[in-house]
């Protein structure tokens, strides 16, 4: 049990950097991790998250993001935090949930922050770097999206949780949001938005969308709460032939997080295995246990049913430090 289930040994490779070898959930086991986001790039998944910082009861305190690289899934490196909050010159806190995609040779950086009380409530902002380990510095110098873009909204914080996702025909398209699920296509330049805002919000939506795509079908995975049953989030998807709509319910793909009110899923194909990352918070850093400010990175094994379908998702210690269940 302790070899498959014990903390994630950490070595010296060649290189200067230290490598977490996976045992099991929680992945990254010397600070606190949230609502991941995968990226490939070649022969290298790079996972980027939330940092968790706070302390005794305090609901969140989030200041910079992390990303970590794979090339097997067995042993991963951390690199130094690609950004701060504070390098959003026009937020003021909250380095919340973020995505990163390629394009045309250069990475951007999609986050949620704190505006400014120049536009009060929560934003998201665009950075660009060369390199998928950053550093990203502001692609614009303002927000790309704000609380009075979504007017309808109602509460100051609906506008966080970034998913972007580029489509065959090469056009991006950016969902986000918090109880309502917003859609929006982006320019060419991956900096402004292209034409209107819609909603897409499938049922019991709560926020922490994630749009990908397998074979012919689109995916919307997201965090759902039911509310009138329910009291911690869930995670529950959608599907359509277009990102147009219209989207078909699917039902929950896995339970709550443990320990945890929110989850966030993130999804990548990796060397032909399907994967999903999300958070618990079972980790314990010091003298400070898992809560709901201070959640652990997790990764489960992510499956297909012939029909396109996905197969319910059942969250565990092992993890994919373990062979994935046979595809049938």
């Amino acid at each position: 049990m302790l070899a498959s289930f014990g903390a994630p040994s950490v070595g010296r490779s060649a290189s200067p950097e230290p490598v977490i070898v996976n045992r099991g959930n929680p992945l990254f086991r010397d600070r606190f991790t949230a609502d991941p986001a995968p990226l490939v790039v070649g022969d290298t998944l790079y996972l980027y998250t939330g940092h968790d910082q706070a302390q005794g009861d305090a609901m969140f305190d989030m200041r910079d993001w992390l990303v970590f690289s794979t090339k097997d899934m067995k042993t991963w490196t951390p690199h130094a935090p690609i950004m701060n909050v504070k390098d959003f010159k026009w937020a003021k806190k909250d380095a919340w949930a973020s995505q990163t995609i390629e394009k045309n040779g250069k990475f951007y950086f999609y986050a949620a922050v704190e505006h400014d009380d120049s536009r009060p409530g929560k934003a998201i902002g665009v950075a660009v770097s060369d390199s998928p380990t950053g550093p990203f510095t502001d692609a614009r110098g303002s927000a790309l999206i704000t609380n009075q873009m979504t007017p309808d909204g109602k509460h100051s914080w609906e506008d966080i949780d970034p998913t972007v996702f580029t489509d065959d025909d090469g056009v991006t398209w950016i969902a986000w949001g918090n109880r309502d699920c917003y859609i929006a296509k982006l320019k060419a330049n991956m900096t402004e938005i292209d034409g209107p805002i819609r909603k897409i919000t499938p049922p019991h939506f709560e926020e922490g969308p994630w749009l990908h795509k397998r074979g012919d079908l689109y995916y919307l995975t997201y965090a759902s709460l039911d509310r009138a049953t329910q009291t911690d989030e869930h995670v529950s998807y959608a599907t359509a032939t277009s990102l147009d709509g219209p989207w078909t319910y699917r039902g929950e793909l896995t339970k709550s997080a443990k320990n945890s009110f929110t989850i966030h899923p993130g999804i990548a194909e990796f060397r032909g295995q399907g994967y999903i990352f999300l958070h618990n918070a079972t980790l314990t850093v010091g003298d400070q246990g898992g809560a709901v400010g201070r959640r652990a990175v997790t990764v489960e094994y992510l499956q297909y049913n012939p029909d396109g379908t996905l197969k319910p998702v059942v969250q565990t210690e092992a993890g994919v430090s373990v062979p994935p269940p046979p595809a049938n």
